[in-house]
Order: C-alpha cells, then structure tokens, then sequence
C-alpha cells in the first residue's frame, strides 16, 4: 500500500485485489450500476474513481473492458494515463467544486472513506459522492470485523488508543513501519478511521447497504445506489 492517495490514504496492493476471490463477485455490482446506466443511452459510461489508480482497472480489464467506459481518476498523487478511456486528476475526493452535479453516470470508490480523516470529512466526501452521480458504488472495510486490514493486527482497532500508540512505537504494523514518534502514531491511527453499517447507512442514506462476508462475518461494507 502506498500513503496519501486521498487525504494521506492508503491503496490497496494491485496483486491483493487481482488475486482475491471475491474481486468478480464485488465488481459486480459496479457492473450492474454501469449496465443500468448504459441501457439508458449513456455511451460512454462516464465513471468517477475517487482515490483510484489505472492498475486497478487495468488489473480487473476482463472484467469491464467490453463496456463502453471513461474513466475518470481523482486521486492526491499524479499517475501516468495509460490510454484513452482514462483521465487523472490530482484533486481531493471531499471537495471536487471543478465537476458540476451529475457531472457522472457512476461513481466508486474502493477503501477510500475509511482514510479521509475526520468525520466531517468523510461526511464531505459523501455528499461530492451523492451530488456527482445518480448511482454509486462506495466500499470500506467494516469497523467490527477483527482484523485491522491495515495494521493487519487481530483486534488492533478495538485496543484503547495508548495502547495502539505503543504497539506502533515498538514495531512495524501490516502497511506501516514502526512509529518513531507519537506524532507519527497518531497519524497512522488517524489516517484509518474505520466504519460500521450505521455510519455508512447515516452518510448514503438512498443506499442499499451490502455486506461482505468471511467465515460468516461482515468483512466490507458496500453503498449502492
């Protein structure tokens, strides 16, 4: 993973999301709003992907490439256009004032929300979502699953927070090396904020919220719309 894809996010390892079993079932329903949209005469199908990289998409290519997409990439970090169908920007995903509202067909965003900040950022972010097209596909990962993704540590999130500090201070956490400051702890613990079913039903409250699940429990969170 790499730092500060939104507002000092993390990214999601290429290979990570290529190799996971669930990457045909997720997409799908970024597909189905995609298949919606197109079947009302959107050609192409204009996609926003906050936070998002070109290898993503190149990686999941048999997936979507025979749909007419455009593909359009706000991300904090600059990246190289592969080809046509994309555009990048350098932008911040909780406030986009350069697209006007229904700018897009579709918009999504993967791991992304949970790295935004504070609250009121990542209500900012929900309403860019919600006023810049009709249909979304928004996923986090769930605050009540038991493993951290980031710090990948059994129960990391749940520990109080000078305990978190201090695990972080003696050694290096899933995606972070070892804190060398408090400073430094505290902004790794900031910049992953997870959410649980209720905060996202509270930021897309038009969505259908879908869970996805490992061993019987709620590993992701997914607004649709």
């Amino acid at each position: 993973m790499h730092a500060h894809r939104l507002a000092a996010g993390l990214a999601p390892s290429p290979m990570a999301i290529y190799g996971s079993r669930y990457r045909q079932k997720r997409l799908a329903g970024f597909l189905a709003l995609v298949d919606a949209a197109l079947a009302e005469g959107r050609r192409p199908c204009r996609v926003l992907d906050l936070g998002g990289e070109t290898g993503y998409w190149a990686g999941l290519s048999d997936l979507w490439a025979d749909r007419p997409l455009e593909i359009t990439i706000v991300n904090r970090m600059p990246q190289a256009v592969p080809d046509e169908r994309f555009a990048v920007r350098v932008g911040d995903a909780c406030a986009m004032p350069e697209f006007g509202d229904r700018a897009f067909d579709v918009v999504h965003s993967n791991s992304v929300l949970e790295h935004v900040g504070s609250w009121t950022n990542k209500r900012r972010m929900a309403a860019e979502i919600r006023r810049l097209a009709p249909r979304y596909f928004v996923q986090t990962p769930n605050y009540w699953f038991p493993i951290e993704p980031h710090f990948r540590t059994p129960l990391f999130h749940w520990l109080p927070r000078p305990w978190q500090r201090d695990l972080l201070l003696h050694g290096r956490r899933g995606c972070f090396h070892r804190a060398t400051s408090l400073d430094q702890a505290d902004w790794m613990l900031n910049d992953s904020s997870l959410l649980d079913a209720r905060e996202m039903r509270n930021l897309f409250p038009e969505s259908r919220i879908v869970r996805e699940r490992v061993a019987g429990l709620t590993k992701s969170l997914i607004a649709l719309r």
